[in-house]
């Protein structure tokens, strides 16, 4: 038997080429220019530059929603820094620490222990064993230089959420050491108390959503990367900018749905890339985004969702009440209460699965909440019926 890989490197060059370089179309690849978001890099390097003079410097909050370009800006800065800091031989280091990967402090502190060369088990070692052999790291070396160390913690409300603040007092409470946090949240600071608010004193820089023109010419500088000459119809980056800008102008969207595009196109050896193959990523993406929510949800979000579908089904106008009823017929004695369901509904709406209404119903009746479903019934069903 030959080999599969072969057989289909042999495909692709006998194919329409479509694709030059895929690299640039992913959201993790750094460009050597990071297209409407010089002023917020300008802002990070503002805040950072006091460590070239060998001072420990702010700590800074990057706010935004998703695809607005905060990771990319802070690991834009980062390889700057670096670059200026080795050629004045500044001892600094920049670590990048995504919270969906490290989830408590005890993670991440040994994590960043054993890139500084200090060997650290992940687990089995006392909190007070891991922070005094990480705070040992900072004392002067044998050339009697200081290390300076930044730790950027990227989607810090989640490692937040699951371990508290303790990580934020340990990296704000050691010498030399700064933090910059990324947050999709304004309000992420609700989670860390006042004493930790104090000692983080951070800079807050702001990301607002990419607008359809800005995300035109990020996806043309990536498309120029990427696709051969000739391969996109000219209203493809268009259509691509209009669709992402109305996801809160996510530029992650507006580049899987020009990568999609071309990988339908290349799949059906067109030799161009057309509006509809766009159409049509964008129909692929949705339900793969959809099938991703649903099958991770808590079990208990999921028997909501499946009480939710059956009264659609029926074609029963959903209250809250309404719901509660199906939901417990379905879990039986596995229920959880009335009030934790509307935290439940509230959790499914933010993820675009579900609307609500308030609808009056007059002085009698006042007020109920109206709940609908927001995604394509079958593919629910199928989802729910396969977990």
């Amino acid at each position: 038997m030959s080999n599969i890989f072969e057989d289909l490197e042999i495909e692709e060059s006998i194919s329409p080429t479509i694709f030059k370089d895929k690299r640039p179309l992913d959201h993790r690849w750094l460009p050597e220019k990071l297209v409407h978001r010089d002023e917020q890099i300008r802002q990070i390097a503002k805040y950072w530059v006091d460590v070239l003079s060998g001072v420990t410097p702010s700590n800074v909050t990057l706010y935004g929603k998703t695809g607005t370009g905060k990771t990319a800006a802070s690991k834009f800065a980062r390889e700057q820094l670096i670059d200026i800091a080795r050629k004045k031989n500044v001892f600094v280091k920049v670590e990048y620490i995504r919270c969906t990967d490290y989830t408590t402090e005890y993670q991440v502190i040994a994590e960043l222990c054993n890139r500084l060369g200090r060997d650290v088990p992940n687990r089995g070692w006392t909190k007070g064993e891991v922070v005094n052999t990480f705070r040992d790291i900072f004392k002067p070396d044998v050339f009697a230089r200081k290390l300076h160390l930044i730790v950027i913690l990227d989607e810090i409300d989640i490692l937040l959420n699951k371990d508290g603040d303790g990580i934020l007092y340990t990296l704000t409470r050691t010498g030399n050491v700064s933090v910059l946090c990324i947050s999709n949240y304004l309000d992420f600071k609700n989670l860390i108390n006042s004493r930790v608010t104090s000692s983080l004193n951070d800079k807050e820089i702001v990301f607002p959503p990419y607008g359809a023109d800005q995300l035109s010419d990020i996806l043309a500088e990536r498309a120029e990367l990427s696709f051969n000459e000739n391969i996109l119809e000219s209203d493809v980056i268009p259509l691509c900018s209009a669709m992402a800008a109305k996801e809160e102008g996510d530029a992650r969207y507006a580049l899987d749905l020009l990568k999609n595009a071309g990988e339908l196109a290349f799949d059906e050896d067109s030799d161009i890339v057309t509006s509809d193959h766009v159409r049509r990523a964008k129909e692929k993406i949705e339900h793969n985004k959809v099938i991703e929510i649903i099958s991770t949800l808590p079990v208990q979000q999921q028997r909501l969702l499946e009480a939710i579908l059956s009264l659609t089904k029926q074609k029963e106008e959903i209250s809250s009440g309404k719901l509660y009823d199906a939901y417990t017929d379905i879990s039986k004695k596995d229920a959880v209460t009335y009030r934790r369901i509307f935290d439940f509904i509230g959790e499914l709406e933010m993820l675009g699965i579900i609307s609500t209404n308030t609808v009056s119903r007059g002085r009698a009746k006042g007020r109920t909440n109206i709940i609908k479903l927001q995604c394509d019934e079958s593919l629910l069903e199928t989802t729910l019926y396969t977990i």
